[in-house]
């Protein structure tokens, strides 16, 4: 099997634990924000630690079904945290990724469909949380990473 090449794409990361959770969204929908109130939740100790992978652009490559986030050279340890300007921070270099975000998606629902929640990135399912606009997603993200399916459900 062949491995899909590696690409840069449009997104911040934060490894929590051991797995990167993957923010994407349009340009203002707040993954910076999330990125950083992520790490910290992390410090504050209500997941396990965080630290930024990359902020705005990540490289995103497939291999052996899963999914590995890396910085982009050049960006490391930066995030952009509004009022403030770009900010130097401790960065992990990659994490496999274990969850992905999508802010102000059209389809979030207050009880999503099984199928809404999951993702295929490269080939690789990947559980998601739709946030809609107006949301804080900080709340949706810390609960999709401390409980579990209550439906069975889950893959």
């Amino acid at each position: 099997m062949t491995a899909a090449s590696p690409r840069t794409v449009h997104a911040s990361a934060v490894k929590v634990g051991d797995h990167a959770v993957v923010i994407r969204g349009a340009s203002g929908s707040g993954k910076s924000r999330l990125a950083w109130a992520l790490i910290m939740a992390g410090r504050a100790g209500q997941i396990p630690p965080a630290e930024l992978i990359g902020d705005d652009r990540v490289v995103l490559e497939p291999e052996h079904g899963r999914l590995t986030v890396r910085q982009v050279p050049g960006l490391a340890g930066l995030i952009e945290i509004r009022g403030l300007g770009l900010r130097r921070t401790a960065a992990a270099a990659a994490a496999v990724a274990g969850l992905v975000v999508d802010l102000q998606a059209a389809d979030a629902s207050r009880m999503p469909e099984a199928a809404a929640l999951w993702t295929e990135i490269g080939g690789v399912q990947l559980p998601r949380v739709a946030v809609g606009a107006g949301y804080d997603p900080l709340p949706l993200v810390v609960a999709a990473l401390t409980t579990t399916d209550a439906t069975g459900d889950e893959a």
